[in-house]
């Protein structure tokens, strides 16, 4: 069941053990949750949010360690974590709902497609990678990592989120059955060759790459973004569509 609201937007706290993950709610229809990449806050969902409202009920949170929600210790940022604080989100939201995700949002997307697929009635992939096969690959990456935070004003601990510690959620595409729509930066190469790999495994229902745009292609284009999210949804079988 979708549930509706008023169109003004309500915000809200939850928890996850000890940590209080903080976002919010406005506008009425189908559901979307909106899970932001790392080293962001939930506003860079505010123009697309702003669009999509008018016919949806849209959800925006703040990762673990980011913008207003809580920020634990070094050692609480592992995906699993990360997945209890999608989970509680939707317990207060309701479910199921279409997970929209940026970057380590859409990593997280998909991991909690394999985890709970009930509770996800589509993906939308923004810039978004599966991880990495080769333990080289994965370490090359964490590293990057590692030299990105350095120059961050992150809570200490929070780059844990975005580390690859394994494949699960590459080797395990194919068991995600959940209808795709990918969208892309025409200039966001380093995310690109994702794009091949998600059509070889995943039902993708279409691919929107946005000219003269980089890997935030949500920020720079939120109202084509959106339009395309839209349309996508509308095209699915979901409760809350006219």
């Amino acid at each position: 069941m979708f549930q509706k609201i008023a169109l003004n937007m309500t915000s809200f706290e939850v928890q996850n053990g000890e940590v209080n993950i903080v976002g919010e709610t406005t506008g009425t229809g189908p559901q979307i949750v909106c899970i932001t990449g790392w080293a962001n806050s939930r506003d860079v969902w505010s123009g697309l949010s702003e669009n999509l409202c008018n016919d949806h009920q849209v959800t925006t949170w703040d990762l673990r360690g980011h913008g207003e929600s809580g920020a634990p210790p070094p050692g609480n940022y592992a995906r699993d974590e990360a997945l209890k604080d999608i989970s509680a989100v939707l317990d207060e939201v309701g479910r199921p709902c279409v997970l929209v995700g940026h970057s380590l949002g859409g990593y997280l997307s998909l991991a909690y497609a394999l985890e709970k697929p009930d509770e996800v009635s589509a993906l939308v992939l923004v810039a978004a990678g599966p991880g990495f096969r080769k333990v080289e690959a994965r370490q090359e990456w964490n590293e990057s990592v590692r030299q990105a935070a350095m120059k961050l004003d992150l809570a200490e601990g929070a780059e844990e989120l975005s580390m690859h510690v394994d494949s699960y959620v590459i080797d395990h595409l194919d068991e995600i059955k959940a209808p795709t729509f990918l969208v892309l930066g025409e200039r966001d190469k380093r995310f690109a060759a994702s794009a091949a790999v998600f059509e070889r495994y995943l039902d993708v229902k279409g691919t929107l790459v946005v000219p003269n745009t980089g890997h935030m292609v949500h920020i720079k284009a939120c109202d084509e973004v959106a339009e395309t999210i839209r349309d996508f949804v509308s095209s699915l079988d979901l409760e809350g569509n006219d």
